[in-house]
């Protein structure tokens, strides 16, 4: 069963639930990345100058990317917070594009005998390229593994009160580092991955779910001067959504803004996109246009953010 709302579902056994943590992947070292870029672009090869270009910037954030370890401090953080009261759940990984990838954790799902599953994808907004994809592999994972345990697809969560608290709390300690008289009127920057401009006419709700969070987040933070732009786009050809950073960067530079706090809202923890796209790329683009950007610290395994995939998991519980 896939379910966007937490309606009630029908009762199972509650013994064990499993919840499954599903997650885009990324290369353990710059000796990956050129098999992982060949999982993600399946029947494309990959250039040896794009495979240059993308271990460059993996060696430039550390050799490898930091998502692996920081789902699993999520994983471990969520498993804990969920066994308060009792002991029914236990919390896996499953990468959509490395190790270890989703049907690796079904497998092991399957030999715990879990009683129910419950599998929460790390993209609160929805979009069928992004969590439909990685809701596609799990459905294909159980259907090789022959297994027929319940489960419970979690399609979006973008607008989870405690998920919205969270993102407000980090801008609202990132805006501390600025003197108080300018605190309201620092430009601060909503971004989210860019799509292909396809899914507009395909009626995807990706666009219409960030500008939900990113509307429940400015509630929370009240008097701001705030905005939207898309980030990181991939190398596919065509018109892709907008507008984009650089963008907004050269409207601001236009208007004299020295300052801009960036928030990027469609991501839950540290990994390239945010690494290298922001705190390199866009921060030396902002540089030379004279504009000093900051960032709000990414979510990660903070209390909050995991109160707020505890909510998701309790939702979807069978009632």
């Amino acid at each position: 069963m896939i379910t966007r709302n937490g309606n009630p579902m029908k009762k199972v056994p509650s013994e064990q639930v499993a919840v499954l943590l599903m997650a885009h992947g990324g290369p353990d070292s710059l000796d990956d990345v050129e098999p992982f870029l060949r999982h993600i672009m399946k029947d494309r090869v990959p250039s040896p100058e794009i495979v240059s270009q993308v271990r460059e910037r993996y060696r430039l954030i550390g050799g490898k990317s930091p998502l692996l370890e920081i789902t699993q401090q999520q994983a471990a953080a969520l498993e804990a917070e969920l066994n308060k009261k009792s002991s029914r759940f236990r919390v896996y990984i499953g990468m959509r594009h490395w190790t270890p990838f989703i049907k690796e954790a079904v497998k092991q799902i399957n030999e715990d005998q879990s009683q129910q599953l419950i599998a929460i994808s790390l993209a609160p907004h929805y979009s069928k390229l992004s969590v439909g994809a990685y809701i596609q592999a799990l459905q294909t994972a159980l259907a090789d593994a022959g297994s027929d345990l319940p489960m419970t697809a979690v399609e979006s969560w973008h607008n989870q009160p405690l998920l919205l608290d969270a993102f407000a709390k980090k801008v609202k300690e990132a805006l501390v580092a600025y003197p108080e008289e300018i605190r309201s009127t620092i430009p601060i920057l909503f971004t989210a991955h860019s799509l292909p401009e396809r899914v507009l006419a395909e009626g995807d709700p990706y666009p219409k779910e960030l500008e939900v969070t990113v509307a429940g987040v400015v509630k929370r933070l009240g008097k701001v001067n705030s905005r939207f732009a898309y980030q990181s786009r991939g190398m596919s050809p065509g018109k892709w959504l907008g507008p984009e950073v650089d963008e907004v960067l050269n409207e601001l530079a236009a208007k004299g803004e020295k300052h801009l706090l960036i928030v990027p809202v469609g991501f839950v923890c540290d990994h390239v996109e945010i690494l290298y796209d922001i705190d390199i790329l866009y921060k030396q683009t902002a540089e030379s246009k004279g504009i000093a950007l900051r960032r709000t610290e990414s979510l990660n395994a903070s209390p909050l953010f995991i109160q707020a995939l505890a909510a998701v998991v309790h939702a979807h519980l069978p009632v």
